[in-house]
């Protein structure tokens, strides 16, 4: 590959669209817009720019003579320079310094690619290349090969066409190995290759990878997607469905070969997760084509996410419909106050789970669900009762501060309503007695309670060791740091249940299982957010941050009281372990008890 030089004459990239404003000018490229205003001389400075960076020598400044400003004195009437020029204005120093300054913050918004010859930047890869000199010629020696059941398959002709548009030199070979309406496409060195499936419910089309893995994803995936070949069938795929899979192949692998970002890079699509792969999936009915994460896919284990978002962004990762590995909690229809409610779907029922906001909520009910989940396919963790009924033994968090937080205060309730264990009988410190009711979380939680129910809620609060207290509400109990923040928390679960019991159409048995939230999502909700002075714990937001102040101290108190011991939760069964790739590439935690707690 020739590499291009370092400096060159700067050009407007392919593609990109001008449109002139009354005082100012509109440009917009691929995935990038830029909006200069603020003169009415902004349109009339385009036109000298634009000649330039077309490499109009007439709009280039002449030399003056030596040691004179070439435009000295230029003004209305005045008589063109001895220069020859026919703009009088170009080459006055002003008039460059704007023209600098245009041109500078056309590169900062990649507007601009240097040209080092007389022939223009291709429209494609020059619109979004840095260098198109370079990604020209790789896309030129990859010399890609299309890999069929079938040689003349309309599909991997379609595939070589679109290769061949993007410069590339393509040949189809015949697979005997691929099924019919799969293809293997495989370029450069090292090869590297995009896989693709249609057929009359739709395609996909795989994240660029290595020959070997796109054969295992095209086979994973295939597998993955049987389940939604219902949204088609009926009727033939339109026609227009190979031309956009071929397309898109052609794309991926492209862009691979010359080092362009993927359409699917999660930069330009929230949605999507880095380190995941992005599989573009089509249906034929509409005929539609989107990215969606891939949360089971091979990738390396993530980061534990830092705060609420980037964890409710993992958690639509793990529930994608899609390519999902679990059903996502939703609000759907159901009313967000006094308590912000979700519900989705698990392998023991319908799962509700209620806090103080709906963020909270998805998390809330995201966490249980996955255990409810892992508890279905893995011994391990359901324990050893089983899936059946019995209470998942894993404990699942957002990170491991969120999964400990969680297994300690599930550790201290178990504790506590074991008769046989000694810690249920423990002398204690003296109940916090009524303070709590002048606390406005507790306050505005416990109101609540009482309009749902016709009558005040029995509230029992009872200091346990350390700084940690248990509050029971309405039979519902919560473990915190302060009398206040365990009445508040066992208020919002007593919520949750009764939220839970109306949606219950036969509630002996009960079906419909709840969660409520935790003080230990807190830190994760109070991360990164900075909060005025004025606004105290009467704001959700204040609250949250003072539980996230607290968790570290009540967690050491737990850990006290129960001696829990815990390690991370290894698959056991290979029904469990797509689950548990995709928890990990998703970068949460999934915590199991070890050894015998003291």
């Amino acid at each position: 590959m020739t590499a291009e030089p370092d400096a060159g004459q700067p050009r407007l990239r392919p593609g990109v669209a001008v449109t002139p404003l009354r005082e100012g000018l509109h440009l917009r490229g691929r995935g990038t817009s830029l909006t200069l205003e603020g003169s009415r001389a902004l349109p009339v400075l385009w036109e000298v720019l634009s000649a330039r960076l077309a490499g109009d020598p007439a709009a280039a400044p002449a030399p003056g003579p030596p040691g004179t400003d070439a435009n000295a004195g230029a003004g209305p009437g005045s008589p063109e320079p001895a220069t020859g020029r026919r703009d009088p204005i170009v080459g006055h120093p002003r008039l460059e310094t704007a023209l600098a300054t245009v041109t500078a913050r056309l590169r900062e918004h990649d507007l601009l690619v240097d040209r080092f010859d007389d022939a223009e930047p291709p429209p494609w890869p020059g619109s979004v290349a840095e260098r198109p000199g370079d990604a020209v010629a790789a896309i030129a020696a990859a010399h890609p090969v299309v890999l069929a059941a079938d040689p003349e398959d309309g599909t991997a002709l379609a595939v070589a066409r679109a290769l061949a548009r993007g410069g590339a030199a393509p040949t189809v070979r015949a697979e005997a190995s691929l099924p019919v309406g799969q293809l293997l496409v495989v370029a450069g060195d090292p090869p590297v290759a995009v896989g693709l499936r249609y057929g009359p419910d739709g395609g996909f089309v795989t994240a660029p990878a290595g020959p070997a893995r796109t054969r295992a994803d095209l086979a994973a995936l295939t597998e993955r997607l049987r389940s939604d070949s219902g949204r088609g069938q009926g009727s033939s795929a339109p026609r227009a469905l190979p031309l956009l899979l071929a397309a898109a192949t052609a794309q991926r692998l492209l862009c691979a070969v010359a080092g362009l970002p993927d359409p699917g890079d999660p930069a330009d699509n929230p949605r999507l997760l880095p380190g995941r792969p992005a599989v573009l999936v089509a249906d034929t009915r509409p005929l539609r084509a989107e990215h969606h994460p891939w949360a089971a896919g091979p990738g390396p284990v993530a980061a534990p996410p830092e705060d609420l978002d980037a964890a409710l962004r993992r958690v639509a990762a793990l529930g994608d419909p899609r390519l999902g590995v679990f059903d996502a909690p939703s609000p759907g229809d159901l009313p967000q106050l006094p308590t912000a409610l979700v519900t989705c779907r698990t392998p023991d029922g319908l799962l509700v789970a209620g806090a103080a906001r709906t963020d909270l909520a998805r998390l809330t009910g995201a966490v249980r669900a996955l255990e409810l989940g892992l508890a279905a396919v893995d011994p391990e963790a359901a324990g050893a009762a089983g899936a059946g009924g019995a209470a998942p033994r894993v404990t699942v968090g957002a990170g491991p501060a969120h999964a400990l937080g969680r297994a300690l205060r599930r550790a201290t309730l178990a504790a506590l309503a074991d008769p046989a264990d000694p810690r249920a009988a423990a002398p204690v410190g003296a109940a916090p007695g009524s303070r709590w009711q002048g606390h406005p979380q507790a306050r505005y939680w416990t109101t609540a309670l009482a309009r749902r129910l016709g009558h005040d809620p029995d509230v029992t609060v009872r200091r346990l060791a350390g700084s940690a207290v248990l509050a029971t509400v309405e039979g519902s109990r919560a473990v915190e740091a302060t009398a206040a923040d365990a009445v508040a928390v066992a208020a919002l679960g007593a919520l949750t249940r009764l939220a839970a019991r109306d949606l219950d159409p036969a509630p002996t048995p009960a079906r419909v299982r709840h969660t409520a939230f935790s003080g230990a999502a807190a830190p994760l909700a109070a991360a990164g957010r900075e909060l005025p002075d004025w606004v105290d714990e009467g704001w959700t937001g204040r609250w949250l941050a003072g539980l996230a102040d607290r968790e570290a101290h009540l967690q050491a108190a737990l850990h006290g009281l129960t001696g829990l011991r815990t390690a991370p939760w290894q698959p056991r069964s290979t029904a469990a372990h797509p689950l548990a790739d995709a928890l990990a590439g998703c970068g949460l935690t999934v915590l199991v008890p070890v050894g015998d707690r003291r």
